[in-house]
């Protein structure tokens, strides 16, 4: 017989068994109505504590994944997604109020403050770090990683299949310009030849002259090394009228405009130059840009 459902004897006469049976299955299908669907596993959270990690984060998570951003992110000046973190939490980047939030992932730089890394790791949150990507093919691996991380390797490969379609755009457009170029940041800061910036120049047919500096990932350079630099155009940091500051006067010096005036000078934003991520697009399509107005008269 049959045990899984037993009819008690008071209810065992004509009709009662079916009228019983059919009670029970109107509760199944009331119950089976009334569950609630069984929960997907959510997107992993993240918080971001690095200008460049908020870069990858915002490009590749959904806004309900991003419990936090660096301060940083909302700086114009240097932050390429300032215009895309409304609504987003922005952080100071201490312990205590990320262990608060206790997101899946915490991600952060190398150089960010290592006694907060280490406090966190031993409170048992995964703490990712980047390194500031040197080229292109570093970017990408970023990308890619973090994309696997947040559970969107789908928007990772397009965000990859985008930075492809710019670096054959930018190749078409410049076809070996063969041009000696050298990027100067405030108080003389020169960019290496170990950098994402080198890549970029290198993509699009470009030349690092900072790699003649000999530093591989850059240096302070005096006015005098600039000047007798083998440079042929300067890329500058988009800047205000004039010199904000003692560190930014360098770049605004009579030497200095007289050896590369108008013509051999180039401004892009740092915010697109440095980090990675979907930036990479903009800043090629900029460099493209601003080297054919070189050429105008």
């Amino acid at each position: 017989m049959n045990t899984l459902l037993q009819v008690p004897r008071a209810y065992r006469k004509p009709g009662a068994t079916g009228r019983l049976l059919a009670v029970v299955l109107s509760v199944v299908v009331l119950s089976t109505k009334e569950a609630p669907a069984v929960p997907q596993h959510p997107a992993p959270s993240v918080i971001s504590i690095n200008l460049c990690t908020d870069q990858l984060v915002v490009a590749l998570a959904d806004p309900s994944q991003i419990f936090g951003l660096s301060r940083y992110a909302g700086y114009t000046v240097q932050s390429a997604v300032a215009d895309r973190i409304k609504g987003l939490r922005l952080m100071e980047g201490t312990a205590e109020e990320i262990l608060i939030a206790r997101p899946d992932y915490v991600f952060a730089g190398r150089y960010t403050k290592r006694s907060t890394r280490a406090l966190l790791r031993q409170k048992g949150l995964r703490v990712m770090e980047s390194d500031s990507p040197r080229s292109i093919e570093d970017a990408r691996a970023q990308i890619a990683e973090v994309g696997r991380l947040l559970g969107h390797n789908d928007g990772a490969e397009h965000l990859l299949d985008r930075i492809d379609q710019a670096v054959s755009r930018a190749r078409s457009a410049l076809p070996r310009a063969n041009l000696k170029v050298l990027n100067i940041q405030r108080r003389g800061w020169v960019s290496g030849e170990s950098t994402l910036l080198s890549s970029l120049l290198d993509t699009v047919g470009l030349a690092n002259e900072g790699g003649s500096f000999s530093s591989r990932l850059g240096r302070f350079a005096s006015l005098e090394e600039i000047i007798a630099s083998k440079a042929e155009v300067l890329i500058l940091p988009e800047s205000a009228r004039g010199p904000q500051d003692q560190g930014a006067a360098l770049l605004e010096h009579p030497a200095l405009a007289a050896r590369f005036p108008p013509n051999s000078r180039i401004r892009i934003p740092d915010r697109f130059l440095f980090c990675g991520g979907a930036a990479i697009i903009q800043a090629l399509d900029l460099i493209v840009e601003q080297v054919r107005l070189l050429s105008r008269p």
